[in-house]
């Protein structure tokens, strides 16, 4: 039996007018999840525990069958796992954003334009990264490296509980209310401005009609992880299929195989038929039994408020994967059981996560179940009145541990 999750990241939403009170997976064009639909269990999981907030981590963890309240110490700790960062335990990893603010005199008075600096390339972001670690970096504070506007600052010794806001949180917001209370937090941002805003990365990109660069956002922290083995506990060899150093770092903590894909992006313009591809191969060529394919474009569409790309990234998922990979396992010959769902909500309307459950739907090309629901959305998994309130255990029903 191979085992398969399909997590469209931030894939659930809320009703909009603009599509008649439809949510994106209600009109989206999804034929092969609509058709499992049909003999699969559908019903709704919370990811994220009260105590915890809706982010792309505690979720995932949650998903990939970990109890965040018992293995959570933040987000940017799995990250710098997946950037080869060797964390001490006493070092607290910090997630820093390249940001785009408004151009107020006073920092305090800016606006949050873009969380990703118009998804900045990796190669200018670097060179962004590395002028400000020259300008700020220390002996306690080093700057790492990341992917696009993801990147990890690493304090030496440093705290946590610092009630930091991710910049995904507050777009178009006046930043004043949201400003980090620790000083050296604070004073590290401030600077950067200084530092980036005229860099000439930030000059090209202006002259080009792009977003500049011009200043970090730091959030999420957290100290070393403490994750479990996932084969170890579950039995079976795992691989992580992602484009995101968040879920790749989770799969590193897990002990599984991290498959990178050419061309996968974390936005709408990813390789979808690249990772149909891994995931096959991960699975009948690789001697693995379980894949994790995570595809982020829906929730950076959610996060920039765009329904229209949104509903694309899904009809991607949806024709692109799902559907080649599904009939590769019958003409090999080979069962399977699949999972479908997001981690969480991002809806557009709201450019944030929220901790309402989420849809699931579990397949078994072994043991159909007719459901009586033809197709995959908020509303028919909410209507078969199957709640699963702690969502790391629907892993272990998907590998039949449970």
């Amino acid at each position: 039996m191979k085992y398969i999750v399909m997590l469209g990241d931030g894939m659930a939403d809320l009703p909009l007018e603009e599509i008649g009170g439809k949510t994106p997976l209600d009109v989206a064009k999804k034929p092969n999840i609509d058709r499992l639909a049909k003999k699969s269990r559908l019903g709704m999981v919370k990811t994220v525990p009260d105590e915890l907030p809706p982010g792309s981590d505690v979720a995932n963890l949650s998903v990939m069958g970990y109890n965040p309240l018992d293995c959570y110490t933040g987000r940017s700790p799995l990250e710098a796992v997946s950037m080869g960062i060797n964390l001490l335990d006493s070092d607290v990893a910090i997630r820093c954003n390249i940001v785009t603010l408004s151009g107020e005199e006073e920092y305090a008075d800016r606006t949050m334009l873009d969380y990703s600096a118009g998804e900045i390339t990796t190669e200018e972001a670097k060179e962004l990264i590395l002028a400000v670690q020259n300008a700020l970096g220390t002996d306690e504070f080093k700057f790492n490296e990341g992917i696009s506007y993801r990147h990890c600052l690493v304090w030496d010794k440093g705290i946590t509980g610092l009630e930091l806001v991710p910049p995904h949180d507050i777009s178009d917001k006046d930043i004043k209310e949201y400003l980090p209370k620790n000083e050296k937090i604070l004073d590290l941002m401030v600077k950067s401005y200084d530092v980036l805003k005229n860099h000439p990365i930030n000059k090209s990109r202006i002259e080009r009609g792009l977003k500049p660069g011009n200043s970090i956002w730091l959030w999420g922290e957290g100290t070393k992880p403490a994750v479990f083995n996932f084969s170890e506990h579950y039995g079976v060899k795992g691989a992580v299929i992602s484009a995101v150093d968040l879920l790749m770092g989770i799969g590193m903590s897990a002990g599984m195989k991290i498959i990178k894909v050419e061309g996968a992006t974390g936005n709408e313009h990813t390789n979808f038929k690249g990772k149909c591809e891994a995931a096959f191969n991960s699975l009948t060529k690789e001697n693995c039994d379980f894949v994790y394919i995570h595809v982020e474009a829906p929730d950076e569409c959610g996060h920039r408020g765009d329904l229209k790309n949104k509903i694309y990234s899904i009809e991607k998922i949806d024709e692109e994967i799902v559907g080649p990979l599904l009939e590769k396992l019958n003409e090999a010959n080979e069962e399977y059981s699949i999972m479908v769902l997001p981690d969480h909500p991002t809806p557009v309307a709201l450019k944030t996560h929220t901790m309402d459950p989420v849809p699931f739907l579990l397949y078994r090309s072994n043991k159909e179940i007719n459901s009586g629901i033809d197709t995959y959305s908020e509303t028919a998994c909410a209507s078969t009145g199957d709640v699963e309130i702690n969502g790391y255990k629907l892993m272990g029903q998907l590998l039949q541990r449970d």
